[in-house]
């Protein structure tokens, strides 16, 4: 597996841009970052990010935006049809430093689009402006668009607030290169279970992008992988290996109190150790296993990796 790891998490020391890349290179067995837009790209040019991301062994993974201020109340479902354009620009250059810089993908995240009040949206028009932004950033740009749901926060209610919703976009956009990144955190807060739409989303080749993290299930807690929830995501890891996902891994995880780097390498070595359990059980023997209808089946083989 491909792993990156989030920037914010090693500059919130008040490091420098330059600083973080240089410890995420440290890092053994993280060989991948992903860039959010436009803040980390504020005041230095696409050029020079390159060149640091070379010089400390890093590749980037993907470009994710990021809808400040003047977004506040929506940005691809704003009623102000210049901010609605104003938003896909944005994307579209992000699109642009990503491939640029040799990256994957571009993942949105519309944090402010969604409605607090009842009687506040009209639904079906919110839900077309989505559509049509959506199809323009994906007809423009020369890379992968993924689209990265969460159920709530900023807004008290998100227009794209499931798997479920974020795949009926999918099919409301038909574009080839639009599919979709999976958030652990997110889908427990949904109350969702993450390997069920990973393998869904594996089998249309739609996953494009895998965010691991772990929490109590109400808030976006972004815990040391695999904290919590251990066997929700040896599950995740079960289906990632079995339909050979060949994309990046990131760790979206938020180490307030712990040292970024220490706590990045946990994360890895974890999933390390998650990969090897599994390939040691072996994908055919934990194939015919899955399926039997009680769940003392399941249990045994649970038991067996804590023993």
């Amino acid at each position: 597996m491909k792993y990156a790891t989030r920037i914010n998490s090693f500059l919130r020391t008040g490091q420098t841009l330059e600083g973080a890349l240089s410890e995420i290179g440290r890092v053994e067995g993280v060989d991948y970052v992903d860039m959010n837009y436009p803040e980390h790209f504020a005041g230095i040019p696409v050029e020079r990010v390159g060149e640091v991301l070379a010089a400390n062994g890093l590749r980037l993974n993907a470009v994710n935006l990021r809808f400040r201020n003047e977004f506040l109340a929506g940005a691809f479902d704003n009623d102000d049809a210049a901010l609605q354009e104003k938003a896909v620009r944005l994307c579209c250059e992000a699109a642009a430093a990503c491939n640029q810089l040799g990256g994957q993908q571009c993942i949105i995240w519309l944090g402010f689009d969604g409605f607090d009040y009842s009687f506040q949206k009209d639904y079906v028009q919110g839900w077309n402006r989505l559509v049509a932004c959506f199809r323009a950033v994906c007809r423009a740009v020369g890379c992968r668009v993924s689209v990265e749901y969460k159920p709530y926060e900023e807004r008290a209610f998100a227009m794209i607030d499931s798997w479920g919703t974020a795949w009926k976009l999918i099919h409301d956009v038909n574009c080839e290169n639009f599919g979709m990144t999976l958030d652990f955190c997110h889908m427990l807060m949904k109350k969702e279970n993450p390997a069920y739409a990973a393998a869904l989303l594996l089998s249309e080749n739609r996953l494009f992008g895998i965010h691991v993290n772990d929490g109590e299930g109400s808030a976006d807690d972004g815990l040391i992988v695999g904290s919590v929830h251990p066997w929700k995501t040896m599950e995740l890891f079960y289906y990632l290996m079995k339909y050979d996902y060949q994309d990046v891994i990131y760790f979206d995880t938020f180490p307030r109190r712990e040292d970024a780097a220490a706590e990045c390498s946990l994360n890895r070595r974890i999933c390390g150790a998650m990969e090897k359990k599994i390939a040691e059980t072996g994908l055919e023997r934990m194939a015919r296993l899955i399926g039997r209808p009680d769940g003392a089946t399941a249990a045994e083989l649970m038991l067996a990796w804590m023993q």
